[in-house]
């Protein structure tokens, strides 16, 4: 008996180590969704949606041994906004873009889902004037769930983004992604 308890950790101790598997490093995608005019901007924001030109890339290296990490993203973000006092000649039509950076957390023992929770600079833009201004500049925050499919070759992505935080009109915009997973 000590004999077979000896053979079984002398393999045990020779076998090599499992190694952990990378996960794509980078992403690119489209992204569709909604949003609406958040406090005082509400009213002049009004609500809309995403419109299907906005896109995503995204860096995000790690193994599935790791259960942290970190993304840098960068949103360009085209709406088309209803009901919005600020609206002057026709709807009101916005482009934002941002370039966030945040943590990258695997809640589970599965390594293709993450919870993300991002901040970073944005850069707001109108096809009308909004306060007396077209163009602003200030904060973004946002927070996500990631879901890769067909192995790592496709990535959903949902997320929640809250913008401009000071410096602006604010508004949540809700969207949904799906992107290309590369090296």
């Amino acid at each position: 008996m000590r004999l077979l308890a000896g053979l079984v950790v002398g393999v045990l101790a020779h076998a090599p180590a499992a190694r952990a598997e990378n996960l794509p490093s980078g992403s690119m995608g489209l992204l569709l969704g909604g949003f609406a005019g958040t406090g005082a901007d509400a009213k002049q924001l009004g609500f809309g949606y995403v419109d299907p030109f906005s896109f995503y890339a995204a860096w995000h290296p790690m193994t599935t041994e790791k259960r942290v990490g970190w993304e840098l993203r960068w949103n360009t973000i085209f709406t088309t906004h209803y009901s919005a006092d600020a609206a002057q000649v026709g709807d009101l039509q916005t482009m934002q873009m941002d370039l966030t950076i945040g943590a990258r957390v695997r809640p589970s023992s599965n390594p293709r889902r993450y919870l993300i929770a991002r901040t970073g600079p944005g850069l707001f833009r109108a096809n009308q004037r909004i306060e007396m201004r077209r163009a602003f500049f200030g904060p973004v925050a946002s927070a996500g769930f990631q879901q890769y499919l067909v192995g790592t070759l496709l990535k959903i992505d949902l997320d929640v983004r809250y913008g401009l935080i000071a410096n602006g009109p604010s508004q949540i915009v809700f969207t949904a992604g799906i992107s290309i997973n590369g090296p």
